[in-house]
C-alpha cells in the first residue's frame, strides 16, 4: 500500500549525502534494536520499541530521520522501508499454513467486511453531524467525510503480523484469521484507496469502478498462488542443485520483489503479492533453507519500516497545554475511539466459530503506513486542512503504539485451546 505514494525524485547523491545516509542508516538499525531489546526485556513487543525510537529519531523531535519529501534521502529512506514491509510480509507467508488459512476463510472474510464498513460508516456519519468541526474543512463536509472514513478501514497487516510473531502464536487460529482477515481488509483498502484518489482528482466513482478494483486484487492473488504453487517448486529444486554461494537467498529474495512488483503493476499491492510469494515458496522442499536464510535479511529491512512509522509522529501535537492544539487532540481522540471499537467489533463477525474474539479485533486496529497514505492524499489535494490531517495522525499514531500491548494482554485473556479448535466445525454456530 505504500507504494500508492508517488516516491520521491532521488537528488544526485554526492559523497556528503552519501556519507550522511550511511550515519542515518547506522543510527536507525542500532536505535530500533537497542530500543527493540528494552521493550522486550519489559516483556512487551520489540516492535513497540522501534516505533519509539522512530518517533524520537523523527522530524519532530531529533530530526535525524528525514520525513519530509523534499530531503534527499527521503525517497532512498522510502525505498528501504518499502522492502523492509515486502520482506516481512514474505516472512509472514513462508510461515503460514495455508490448508489452515484456507480454513478460516469464511470467518476472516467476515472479520475484514465488517472490519471495513464500521469505522467507514461510523467516521462517514461523526464528520457530516453536528459533531463535526466545520472550521477544519477546506471542501465539503461529505467529501471529507468519505476521506475521513476511508483513513479509518484499511488494517497495517505488517505491524499486527510482527506483534503475532514476536508472540510467537502465529499458528493458532486467532492468528491466521487475523492474517487472512487484514489481507482481505488490504485488499478493501485498496479499493477504498483507488476510489478516494479518483473522487480526488475529480473522477467518477461507480459500481463498476469498484468492482474492476476488487476484481483486480483478488483476481492477482488467485493467479500468482495457481501459478506459483504449481512452477516454483520444479524451479527451486533445480536452483536448489546450483553450487554457487548464496544462490537460494538470492533467488528467493529476487523471487519476492518480482512477485511483489507484478502486483503493483497488475492493480493490487505490493504487499499482497510478498504474502503470495512466501505461501508459494512454504510449498517447495527449500522451504526451512529459505526461512533460515532469510532471518538476517528481515533483520536489516524490518525496522527501517517500523522506524520509518514512528517518525511520522508530529510530537508537537501531543501537546496539551496549547490552546491551539486542543481541537485537534479532541477530534484525534474521537476518530481513534471510532477506529479501534470498529475494528474490535469486526472480532463477533464470526458466530460460526469458538476463538479469542477480542484478540482478533484488536489484531485488526493498527492502521500504520495504510492511514498514512489515505490522510497524505486528502491533504496533497486539498480536502483534508492540516488540522483534521493531524487528528487523522494521531490516529494512526494512537492505534499503532496501543495495538501490540492491547493484542499481547488478549492474548493471554485465552482462547479456544487446540484440541477445542480442531474440533469445532467451520460454520457450526455456537452461543
Amino acid at each position: 500500500m505504500l507504494a500508492a505514494l508517488p516516491l520521491a525524485a532521488p537528488a544526485a547523491a554526492g559523497p556528503e549525502e552519501l556519507l550522511r545516509l550511511l550515519f542515518v542508516l547506522a543510527i536507525m538499525l542500532a536505535a530500533g534494536k537497542f530500543s527493540g531489546e528494552l521493550f522486550d526485556r519489559a516483556g512487551q513487543p520489540a516492535v513497540l520499541g522501534e516505533l519509539l525510537a522512530g518517533a524520537v529519531l523523527g522530524g519532530s523531535a531529533l530530526g535525524i530521520i528525514p520525513t519530509s519529501p523534499d530531503d534527499p534521502l527521503y525517497g532512498t529512506l522510502h525505498v528501504l522501508a518499502e522492502i523492509g514491509v515486502i520482506v516481512l510480509l514474505f516472512e509472514i507467508g513462508l510461515e503460514t499454513d495455508l490448508k489452515q488459512l484456507l480454513r478460516v476463510g469464511p470467518g476472516a472474510a467476515s472479520v475484514a467486511a465488517v472490519g471495513v464498513a464500521l469505522p467507514f460508516a461510523a467516521g462517514f456519519l461523526y464528520w457530516i453531524s453536528p459533531l463535526g468541526v466545520e472550521a477544519f474543512n477546506t471542501a465539503s463536509a461529505s467529501t471529507t467525510a468519505i476521506f475521513l472514513g476511508a483513513a479509518l478501514t484499511a488494517t497495517s497487516v505488517g505491524i499486527t503480523a510482527r506483534v503475532l510473531t514476536d508472540l510467537k502464536i502465529f499458528r493458532t487460529t486467532e492468528a491466521q484469521t487475523i492474517l487472512g482477515a487484514a489481507v482481505l481488509d488490504d485488499v478493501l483498502g485498496l479499493v477504498l484507496l483507488g476510489l478516494v484518489a479518483s473522487l480526488a482528482a475529480g473522477g467518477s466513482v461507480g459500481v463498476l469502478e469498484v468492482g474492476r478494483a476488487l476484481g483486480v486484487a483478488l483476481g492477482f492473488l488467485a493467479v500468482a498462488l495457481g501459478l506459483g504453487l504449481l512452477l516454483a517448486p520444479r524451479i527451486f529444486a533445480t536452483i536448489d542443485r546450483m553450487r554457487v554461494r548464496g544462490v537460494l537467498l538470492v533467488s528467493a529474495f529476487a523471487f519476492v520483489l518480482v512477485v511483489s512488483a507484478l502486483a503493483q503493476v497488475a492493480g493490487s499491492a505490493m504487499i499482497i503479492g510478498a504474502f503470495a510469494a512466501g505461501i508459494i515458496l512454504s510449498g517447495t522442499n527449500q522451504f526451512d533453507a529459505i526461512e533460515s536464510q532469510m532471518k538476517p535479511v528481515a533483520d536489516v529491512f524490518t525496522p527501517l519500516f517500523f522506524l520509518s512509522i514512528g517518525a511520522q509522529l508530529d510530537l508537537g501535537l501531543l501537546n496539551v497545554f496549547s490552546p491551539a492544539n486542543r481541537p485537534v487532540l479532541l477530534v484525534g481522540g474521537v476518530v481513534t475511539l471510532i477506529a479501534g471499537l470498529g475494528k474490535v467489533a469486526a472480532g463477533w463477525a464470526v458466530p460460526w466459530r469458538r476463538f479469542n474474539r477480542l484478540a482478533v479485533g484488536v489484531g485488526m486496529m493498527p492502521r500504520g503506513e495504510v492511514g498514512l497514505i489515505f490522510a497524505n492524499i486528502g491533504l496533497s489535494q486539498g480536502i483534508l486542512s492540516r488540522q483534521l490531517f493531524g487528528a487523522i495522525m494521531i490516529m494512526v499514531i494512537a492505534t499503532t503504539f496501543l495495538a501490540p500491548p492491547l493484542l499481547k494482554w488478549s492474548v493471554r485473556r485465552g482462547g479456544v485451546t487446540p484440541a477445542e479448535d480442531r474440533a469445532a466445525p467451520p460454520w457450526h454456530p455456537v452461543a
